[in-house]
Order: C-alpha cells, then sequence, then structure tokens
C-alpha cells in the first residue's frame, strides 16, 4: 500500500509493482499522451550500456512523485543492470536538506528551490522538473462520493477553521441537490516539511489575502488554532487519515487520491469554472506555463478556462558536476529514462507527462552534467 512508502528505505520492486497494479487497475490501462500530443515512444535509455561498472544512486524527498519514481528505478534497473537507484520518501524539506548536506546523491521537491536554498549548495543545484500533477482536495463523506463542489471563497474558510460543518449553507449553496450530512470537518494537513504543503499554500495566499497575511506560505505553516486539524506525515500519511476519518478533508496528490478510490472536490478556478481535476485539465493548466532558463516556475492561480487551480511540476534536484564521472553518467542515464520511457508509465499512475518542449529543455540542462553521455530523447 502507498502508505509504507514514508521515511523508511523501500522495496523497491514490490511497491513500484504495487502501485503500478494498483493504477491500472483504477485508471483502466492503455497507452499515455505526452501533454502536447507527443506519444510516447518506447526504446532502450541510449547510451545505457556505456556504463560498464556497478554504480549505486541514493535519493531522497518529495513524497508527491514517489509511486513514480519507484516504478522508473526498479524498470531502469532491468535496462541497465550495473545501475541501482534508491529513493527514500521522506518530504520536499528533508530532501532539500539531505541534498543541501550532501548525504544523498540527488534531492527531489514539489516546490522549487529559492535562491537562498540554492546558494547553500556547494556544489551547485540544477532543478529539473520530471514530471507533474495536481493537488486535490479527497475527502470522505458518506452519501458524498462525488460531485462535490467547493468554489474558492468556500474551500480557504474550511482550511481556515471557519467553516466547520460540512452542511454549512455556503457549501449547501454550491451543491444544489446534494445532501450533505450534519458532519463535522476534520482537515487533515502534512506534519512535516513538505512542497505539497509549500504549492497548495501558495495557492492560498494567491487567492486569499487573508490567509497570506495570517498564515502565509512554506514547506510547513502554523495551521489555525480553531477548527479540527489533524496531521499526517507524507500524502501517505494524509491518505490514511482521510481513509480513516469520516468528515475528513485533506490535500494530496492526485494520483494518492485515485489510487486510493478517495473521492475529491471540483474546485473553483480563476476564471469561475469548476473544474475537476485530472490528466486533461492539468495538462490545460500546464500548456500556459512558460518555463524560464533555469526550469524554475510556481504556478500559483492559472489563468485560463478549464485550467484546474492547483497544478505543480515536481523537480529532481541533482549537481551540475559530480566527482565520479560514474557517478556523473549514472544520473544522466536515470534522467534520460525519466524523460522517455518514464513518460510513458507517468499517465497510469495518475501523474502528467511533461510537454514535449519541457523534456527538451530539461533534457538540455541535464547534458551539462557529464561531458561524455548527452541525453537523447525519443
Amino acid at each position: 500500500m502507498l502508505q509504507n512508502f514514508s521515511g523508511i528505505r523501500l522495496d523497491l520492486r514490490l511497491v513500484a509493482s504495487l502501485a503500478l497494479a494498483a493504477s491500472l487497475a483504477a485508471c483502466g490501462g492503455g497507452g499515455t499522451t505526452t501533454a502536447g500530443g507527443d506519444t510516447a515512444q518506447t526504446g532502450d535509455t541510449a547510451n545505457a550500456d556505456a556504463l560498464d561498472t556497478q554504480v549505486g544512486l541514493t535519493g531522497a524527498g518529495a513524497t508527491f512523485p514517489a509511486p513514480l519514481y519507484q516504478n522508473w528505478f526498479v524498470e531502469l534497473n532491468k535496462k541497465v543492470p550495473n545501475l541501482q537507484v534508491n529513493y527514500q520518501s521522506v518530504g520536499s524539506g528533508a530532501g532539500v536538506e539531505q541534498f543541501t548536506a550532501e548525504t544523498v546523491d540527488f534531492g527531489a521537491s514539489d516546490t522549487a528551490m529559492k535562491d537562498e536554498e540554492i546558494s547553500a549548495v556547494k556544489k551547485g543545484a540544477l532543478m529539473l522538473p520530471m514530471t507533474a500533477g495536481s493537488i486535490v482536495l479527497a475527502y470522505n463523506l458518506p452519501g458524498v462520493e462525488t460531485g462535490l463542489k467547493l468554489p474558492r471563497d468556500v474551500y480557504v474558510d474550511i482550511l481556515m477553521g471557519k467553516i466547520s460543518k460540512w452542511n454549512d449553507p455556503k457549501i449547501a449553496a454550491a451543491n444544489s441537490g446534494v445532501t450533505l450530512p450534519d458532519l463535522p470537518i476534520t482537515v487533515v494537513h502534512r506534519s512535516d516539511g513538505s512542497g505539497t504543503t509549500g504549492v497548495f499554500t501558495k495557492h492560498l495566499s494567491a487567492i486569499s489575502p487573508e490567509w497570506k497575511s495570517t498564515i502565509g506560505d512554506g514547506k510547513s505553516v502554523e495551521w489555525p488554532k480553531t477548527g479540527n486539524f489533524v496531521g499526517g506525515k507524507g500524502n501517505e500519511g494524509v491518505t490514511a487519515q482521510i481513509q480513516q476519518t469520516q468528515g475528513a478533508i485533506g490535500y494530496i496528490e492526485y494520483g494518492y487520491a485515485a489510487n486510493n478510490n478517495l473521492a475529491f472536490a471540483s474546485l473553483e478556478n480563476k476564471a469561475g469554472e469548476f473544474v475537476t481535476p485530472d490528466a486533461q485539465s492539468a495538462a490545460t493548466t500546464l500548456d500556459a506555463v512558460k518555463l524560464p532558463e533555469n526550469l524554475r516556475a510556481f504556478i500559483t492561480d492559472p489563468e485560463g478556462a478549464g485550467s484546474y487551480p492547483i497544478v505543480t511540476y515536481t523537480w529532481l534536484l541533482v549537481n551540475p558536476k559530480y566527482d565520479d564521472p560514474a557517478k556523473a553518467k549514472a544520473i544522466e542515464i536515470m534522467v534520460e529514462y525519466g524523460l522517455n520511457e518514464g513518460q510513458e508509465v507517468a499517465g497510469t499512475l495518475g501523474y502528467v507527462p511533461l510537454p514535449k518542449s519541457v523534456r527538451e529543455q530539461v533534457a538540455a540542462a541535464a547534458d551539462k552534467i557529464s561531458a561524455d553521455h548527452s541525453i537523447e530523447l525519443k
């Protein structure tokens, strides 16, 4: 189950197999297409056979992309037996800390590093977006398994503890014909430093001046004292708390909600539409975002009809240079696999395949790591 990822060294083969099986059952399998409409093509990772010595890479960070990364690293090892990648799902905050402290070869974060964080990395940092996804408000509400709509001011008030009952008139007004139970609302949030929290609270700060001035944004924030709030570690922990608590609502990555059969709300976007999170609405959002040269983008309140309001890239954090040439080559092979074969399974696991233009930008940035290996896109 996904709940076993957080904070431990994982049996990658078992976890990835379970995650993929669960996703295929939920999504019905099938091929995937990139957001730009380009069908990913199957093929061996280029220059994989050039790794002629055993190399082990260790990484740590975001729980948001963990199911996808686990799948990638297992499948990569099948293609490149000399390369083993061990990834620990510990949260974006811990991932940035371990990457900065040089206790891992690469980190992972759902929020791009800030200037001061980058300057603290002695060997330098490249931020490589590898996939994207939506953050959803998942809930456990008997009798309301689908169709819940939450206007912008309503979900802000729920998360501030101002709306504490599910049958509150403001929720009812947006959900005509839905029988809302007289249940208290339990807000489930992340208890650890989290890029998911960073992305989510940046969005809330963008749409609510009150949220911005009283709670603000960051990988960790101080949640309101009024209302019923419960913390969970990792996307897995929040998912588990929602599953176990009637009347709960919490923010998690779309794949965790879909793979665990959790209901999630349609949210009102900047254009005033209620948009259901799925691959198409996330792709529509990304199409309106142009990544700068440093590949750092904060999508706080996207424009456009059909855009889902809370979508983020998620980044691998790597050094521009590695002292060990074999390790440098291994990092590039890992990135190349993610940009090619890895994109094919992104959709089945609940993530958004990268547009071709973004894959090209990432490949160009990562080509600088190893002088004798260049990334090819298929």
